[in-house]
């Protein structure tokens, strides 16, 4: 099979796919993205550059749509490098979040595409947008809310099949949307993400940061601490968890950067809270380890006495799920994403977003009550062995794709034997195009099975074929390993490179994730 691959920061959400592919063997996998360190063994890569940026001349509210076109454009012209050396691929898959595979259809016309949908944007009650009471959103930002869907809408309306980890998720898409969009719950290593049950009998270090056996520890993780994942409402839980706990230490992970939601004008959130907490909380307990190593963040889990995890309706962390593998006492949001995991009192504890004391019941509960918490991690280990499984997530993908592939070759012989059936028997020939009784494919019927999940979630109101090698190698005579077009040409060109190894990044996790990628759960 001929894979390609997009996404603007490589491998993104596609890390254990491409992995999986590549040692299965007998593939070929192109993956078109933005330069960056990271690398993977059989996989090449063609890079493409952007070649501007958002003007000040440009609507506020356009500026990512505009930015989505000039991506899609260097990304086809990438691609179109790719289709002139003889290379065809039997599936397109991407990320549709940056408008990359927006002309895609135009370069290979014939050819599946397989699109993640991450969010759709609402500026209705149930979702993120005005969910925190503390942050209300200004009428003059509801038009640059609704503008963000603009990439979602050429998507949606583009041809291609669409896949999303979750049924929140989906359900934040328009009615008639979603029957285009499967649910594809993504996996967890379970060998690797697994409880120790030796990690409490000796002394945790991490960074400079030590905690004894005798010690309760809670954990905090977020790509950065930031109110989206209610670094907010967590702090102002911790004096009185410390109070009545002296026996607790807490470490967070995360960078004083903002992923999600408006920046700050100045500083950082950490910074801000310390600030407004300033003389009720021991800073001697707390400990700000910024960002870790993935084995570190995996060693924490599985020393945690109490892992909270808070979310707005937005989407959910990958942590949320490593969490769950490693057998955590979860205190989570009572908010829609937590719920499509957690079940309050069988697989966590959950808790209004909104209220810190509410917040810090949870946690002395499970730091206190060992017997319901030794339940709970149980239960959380075996939901996630049920439904998180990553050799059945990958397993389920591929059996997606194939369908895909399979379905959108037959979809051409079906029309043709309905325009055949529709012909007038006096011999004429029909015309050629869709025909009026032809049969609609869609992709509910090429769906792979679902995972059940542990609960419902709330809904929201409302071939001239080459193999790539020969290709790299055509062009990899003026380079050993890269191939530049002349600025000239397009300020956008590709370059065609050979895979080496996965190279960590800060967090040792990339876009996305996974071992030694970027710990940005979200």
């Amino acid at each position: 099979m001929k894979y390609l691959f997009i996404h603007q920061n490589f491998p993104g959400q596609y890390l254990h796919l491409v992995r999986h592919l590549v040692q299965a063997g007998g593939h070929e996998i192109v993956f078109i993205s933005e330069d960056n360190a990271n690398l993977i063994p059989g996989v090449r890569r063609v890079i493409y550059r952007m070649p501007r940026h958002a003007t000040e001349q440009t609507h506020p509210g356009a500026r990512e749509f505009d930015l989505g076109l000039v991506r899609a454009d260097a990304v086809a012209k990438a691609a179109t490098t790719l289709r002139d050396l003889g290379f065809e691929p039997d599936i397109i898959i991407g990320h549709h979040g940056w408008g990359e595979l927006l002309n895609i259809q135009d370069v290979f016309p014939g050819v599946p595409v397989l699109g993640y949908f991450e969010f759709y944007y609402h500026d209705e009650p149930g979702f993120d947008v005005g969910f925190d009471p503390e942050f209300p959103m200004q009428p003059a930002m509801m038009p640059l809310v609704r503008a963000k869907n603009a990439i979602n809408l050429q998507a949606l309306t583009s041809p291609g099949y669409g896949q999303t980890p979750t049924e929140f998720q989906k359900s934040a898409y328009p009615d008639w949307a979603r029957e285009k969009i499967t649910v594809l719950r993504e996996g967890v290593d379970l060998e690797l993400c697994r409880p120790d049950a030796t990690a409490h009998r000796r002394k945790f270090s991490i960074k400079d940061v030590h905690v004894s056996p005798k010690e309760k520890l809670i954990t905090y993780v977020s790509r950065d601490l930031e109110p989206y994942r209610g670094f907010h409402v967590f702090m102002r839980a911790l004096p009185r968890i410390l109070r009545e706990q002296p026996d607790a230490r807490v470490i967070m992970v995360g960078g004083d950067g903002v992923s999600y939601g408006a920046r700050l004008p100045s500083g950082s959130w950490r910074e801000r809270m310390l600030e407004e907490l300033a003389g009720e909380l021991d800073l001697s307990r707390i400990h700000f380890v910024g960002k870790v190593s993935y084995d570190d963040f995996l060693r924490l889990l599985q020393r945690s006495d109490t892992h909270v995890y808070l979310t707005y309706p937005f989407v959910a962390s990958w942590s949320l799920r490593e969490a769950m593998a490693a057998g955590c006492a979860i205190v989570g949001s009572a908010t829609a994403p937590v719920e499509e995991f957690i079940e309050d009192g069988v697989t966590g504890r959950l808790v209004p977003f909104t209220e810190p004391d509410r917040i810090a019941e949870g946690v002395l509960e499970l730091l206190n009550d060992t017997r319901t918490a030794k339940k709970m991690r149980q239960e959380a280990r075996a939901e996630a062995e049920r439904t998180l499984c990553m050799k059945a997530y990958l397993a389920r993908y591929e059996d997606l794709i194939s369908q895909l592939i399979t379905g959108h070759k037959a979809a051409p012989v079906l029309q043709e034997r309905a325009a055949e059936a529709d012909a007038p028997r006096n011999g004429t020939v029909p015309k050629r195009g869709k025909p009026k009784g032809a049969l609609k494919t869609k992709p509910d019927a090429v769906k792979a099975d679902p995972v059940t999940p542990a609960k419902k979630p709330r809904q929201p109101a409302a071939r001239k074929t080459a193999p790539v090698r020969a290709a790299a190698k055509q062009v990899a005579s003026a380079s050993s390993k890269t191939v530049r077009t002349p600025k000239s040409a397009a300020q956008a060109a590709p370059r065609v490179a050979k895979g080496a190894a996965v190279r960590s990044a800060s967090v040792k996790r990339t876009a996305g994730r996974r071992k030694k990628a970027d710990l940005a759960s979200s």
